[in-house]
């Protein structure tokens, strides 16, 4: 190893001290042989040019230790990051609610399509909870936390579970399906 060059991520040094030669080609180079920085080195110690040079134990090895520094985002990238983290928990949670408001009103469907007894008046309670549900899910599709799609799809799977409970109980009969005309007229 000729020349090694200390990079500014590892030290700030000034001008006169950016590389150093561990090649022996220095005169005075013989009382230096292998060379080792420590991390408790102050700076005002290059910037005045006193440097303290310890021996290796391992005089075969030549090294310089330094560590080096993670590198720092730059501030906008910190900034975006920050935002980022605090719309995920935003998001989060409103994804959680609109779960919630699902599972309850499913919930309360099974429950009165098990119900042997059960009175048209009771879907009024669960109608409610199903208009609840769908102000959430239009507010999370309204702030971007859900896709237009994905909104439309809950909310019309409450519906089909409602309408499913209604012909069960016989209190909703769909109209037939009307048929295409026939092509017999040949």
């Amino acid at each position: 190893m000729a020349g090694a060059s200390i990079s500014s991520s590892c030290w700030s040094l000034t001008g006169k001290f950016k590389t150093l030669s561990l090649n022996p080609s220095h005169p005075n180079s013989a009382a230096f042989n292998p060379l080792s920085f420590s991390a408790n080195t102050s700076v005002n110690l290059f910037s005045k040019g006193n440097v303290s040079l310890t021996p290796l134990q391992r005089p075969s090895r030549r090294s310089i230790v330094c560590e080096a520094a993670p590198t720092k985002k730059a501030d906008s990238a910190a900034k975006r990051a920050r935002q980022a983290e605090k719309r995920r928990i935003y998001n989060k949670a409103r994804k959680s609610e609109v779960k919630t408001r699902m599972k309850k009103v499913l919930e309360e469907l099974d429950m009165l399509r098990k119900k042997p007894d059960a009175q048209p008046e009771e879907v009024l309670t669960i109608e409610k909870l199903i208009a609840e549900a769908y102000s959430v899910i239009d507010k999370a599709v309204k702030v971007g936390t859900l896709h237009r799609n994905t909104g439309a799809r809950r909310k019309s799977r409450l519906a089909r579970r409602k309408k499913a409970v209604e012909i069960h109980h016989g209190w909703y009969v769909p109209s037939p399906a009307a048929e295409p005309a026939s092509a017999a007229t040949v």
